[in-house]
């Protein structure tokens, strides 16, 4: 079968030609329908030699989606031809977290070496997928996979976000979004069908933040060393109530930390470089402003997401490439010319 595999530390990922593989014992092998591009494989394709942890090579695609082609020994319950999307931060399914349904903050997937499709494990951007256990598939019923896969990601990713703060959105607060990219105009959507907050959405040029207000931003503000201020303008002294900052570089960040109102929640998504961060302290941040770093989502986020795209909640804006095509995905990813989310159809 074809793969888009990351093999040489540096390189571009290549399409190759790998076997097909054949689900063990409680493993599924999916007929992959379509698989999402996302900064994070640019991220982890981004570390020096030193740093790389998984082992080359990788293929690449942490949102997934497919029909189920194949099931090994054990696995009950689950039809051929069922078309489904993955839950994709795989943990041990025993420890406390993981019973709780949030299996991506697993407490031992690091001593079991766990690791999500794409980001350790085989991913989704190949003909074919081995899932390791039928209760990582969430069923879409007659939803597109294309237009749904990103939902395993950029949507649960600010989901999961959006829904620990819905206290906070209160009638006449503001939530404001920086970058209005694959997860952040996914997470504008959200905020309008979860809250009755105001958004402002913040972006680098004209263009994007057109799209913000396509998608429902009421608000729009170019993200420069003015944007506190002039977000401040929009929202007056009170400052946002919640700001999600979907890029993680230290000019976002600090973004972020001056459009923050008192009692609010900055929430950090973006991975940026890595070394950006928040400051934090009395006189430095809003009194008793959060700053948190979420990682993904729940199980049953995932399936909440599904029952709204099956109300029709969504809009999701995505460019379609072949597997063959799969590497200039990652190139307009790296430009950040991508309009919404890159889907690899094979």
């Amino acid at each position: 079968m074809k793969a888009l595999q990351y093999v040489t530390v540096g390189a571009e990922p290549e399409v190759r030609e790998i076997p097909t593989p054949e689900p063990g014992p409680g493993e599924v092998l999916l007929k992959v329908t379509a698989a999402g591009v996302c900064h994070s494989d640019d991220f982890v394709m981004s570390m020096p030699l030193e740093m790389f942890g998984f082992d080359l090579p990788l293929t690449l695609g942490h949102e997934g989606a497919g029909t189920v082609a194949a099931v090994g020994e054990g696995v009950r319950g689950l039809e051929l031809g069922t078309s489904a999307v993955v839950y994709g931060p795989w943990g041990c399914g025993t420890c406390w977290f993981c019973a709780q349904g949030m299996e991506n903050y697993c407490s031992r997937a690091g001593e079991l070496r766990i690791f999500p499709p794409g980001l350790g494990a085989p991913g989704a951007i190949a003909e074919y997928l081995i899932v390791d256990s039928p209760r990582h598939l969430v069923p879409i019923g007659d939803l597109d996979p294309v237009q749904t896969v990103p939902l395993t990601d950029a949507g649960l990713t600010p989901y999961h976000a959006i829904k620990r703060s819905l206290g906070k959105l209160r009638p006449g607060s503001w939530a404001v979004v920086i970058g209005s990219g694959g997860l952040g105009h996914v997470a504008i959507q959200l905020l309008r069908q979860l809250s009755s907050a105001r958004v402002v959405a913040l972006d680098v040029n004209d263009e994007k933040l057109e799209f913000a207000k396509s998608v429902g931003a009421h608000e729009a503000v170019l993200s420069n060393a003015q944007a506190p201020d002039n977000v401040r303008k929009i929202t007056g002294a009170a400052g946002a109530s919640l700001v999600l900052d979907f890029v993680g570089y230290q000019p976002t960040i600090d973004i972020a930390m001056g459009v923050a109102g008192i009692d609010s929640d900055v929430t950090i998504v973006g991975v940026g470089d890595g070394k950006s961060a928040a400051r934090v302290g009395f006189g430095v941040s809003p009194y008793e402003a959060a700053v948190t770093s979420p990682y993904w989502g729940a199980r049953s986020e995932l399936i909440e997401l599904i029952d709204l795209a099956h109300e029709g909640a969504f809009d999701i804006a995505v460019e379609r490439f072949d597997l063959d095509n799969a590497p200039e995905a990652y190139r307009r990813l790296a430009a950040n010319t991508l309009r919404g989310r890159a889907v690899i159809v094979p």
